[in-house]
């Protein structure tokens, strides 16, 4: 935690922002169906389960009148037609969009290469993925397992130390893995909306990086957004946790957490008015999705919006891993006022968005 116990510092100096601050929402889901080992009969109920069950949260509103919007980080190594395809109705209902999640393990660049344009192909003839001016797909990432460019010291689930560089390569705009702690991949970077610095073909390239800043863009390497990571008290034996924003059935959201989400403070520098918080789950397993679908969940949105909702000192902007990116890039771009209308600053939304 030397990474976070850096970031104390620079928050405790930092001059506390006033004025009206506004707060960039995102879920992101390590989406997997057939987590487990599960069949495809068991597969298609868990895709069921929230197609049928989600739209069900669209009683919740944000500043922009926008229900809550779900980024699946679905694996490509999971790809089957009738288990990608249903979640296009979220997407055209404006209730989610897809990105690409991947495990691999003991690959070469040029075997990682062929598997990620593998998937960029399966997941686009479902409408899934932004398209650039040329028409070609992007995305963001979550590497399975956490292990980012061959992070692990094992040099197991990854096995490409260029992966940073392949990934932007192939289209990849920004990497939403991290935080990982207690992992041994978490970087010593935390909180932070960041660029990696220095080779980015090398082994655990996102371990150094410059803060993005309001005036200072570029085009030569992704994003990295990450989401909250604190130390945070609870009543048990042990009386400190790691808070790293991952939400399972046994482990809801609640008013604390999210607090201490929105405490860390995570914005582009110069910009602190906008407030960066990106959770994740894994919300396919039947215990998950029931906590993600059913009453945790909707109080805890309701908790949210009268909290961070009132329109004087904060207002909500739900988003997908997409409109976060393109927040994070109007505001390095410079601009200002109300993150909403930037919503698809640089990408736009995906074709299955828009039919």
């Amino acid at each position: 935690m030397r990474g976070w116990s850096r970031h104390l510092v620079a928050r405790a100096l930092r001059r506390r922002y006033q004025g009206r601050r506004h707060l960039l929402f995102a879920l992101c889901d390590h989406y997997e169906p057939l987590w487990g080992g599960a069949d495809a009969t068991r597969g298609r109920q868990r895709v069921a389960a929230w197609t049928e069950g989600y739209p069900r949260l669209e009683r919740f509103r944000d500043a922009d009148g926008l229900p809550p919007r779900h980024s699946f980080f679905y694996p490509g190594e999971q790809y089957a037609p009738d288990l990608l395809e249903p979640l296009a109705q979220l997407t055209r209902r404006g209730l989610g969009e897809v990105e690409v999640h991947l495990h691999h393990d003991g690959d070469t660049a040029a075997s990682l290469e062929q598997t990620l344009r593998a998937t960029l192909r399966d997941f686009a003839g479902h409408g899934h993925l932004a398209r650039d001016a040329d028409q070609r797909p992007r995305f963001a990432f979550i590497h399975g397992n956490w292990s980012l460019a061959n992070s692990r010291a094992d040099g197991r689930w990854c096995g490409v130390d260029s992966e940073v560089a392949l990934l932007h390569q192939l289209g990849c705009y920004a990497d939403f893995t991290f935080p990982a702690a207690p992992s041994e991949c978490q970087p010593a970077i935390v909180n932070q909306i960041y660029w990696p610095v220095g080779d980015l073909t090398r082994r655990r390239a996102y371990e150094q990086g410059e803060a993005a800043r309001v005036g200072q863009p570029r085009s030569d390497r992704m994003l990295f957004i990450e989401g909250p990571l604190s130390l945070a008290a609870r009543a048990q034996r042990v009386p400190v946790r790691i808070e790293n924003g991952a939400l399972d059935g046994g482990d809801p959201p609640t008013p604390s957490r999210g607090r201490a989400w929105v405490a860390q403070d995570i914005h582009v520098e110069g910009r602190p008015e906008w407030v960066f918080v990106k959770i994740h789950t894994h919300g396919a397993p039947e215990r998950n999705a029931a906590m993600l679908l059913g009453n945790p969940m909707r109080d805890f949105h309701d908790w949210l919006g009268r909290t961070y909702n009132d329109g004087q000192r904060w207002s909500l902007h739900y988003v997908t891993a997409r409109e976060m990116y393109n927040v994070a890039m109007a505001a390095i771009d410079g601009k200002s006022g109300d993150p909403g209308q930037y919503r698809d600053h640089v990408l736009p939304p995906p074709p299955a968005a828009r039919t």
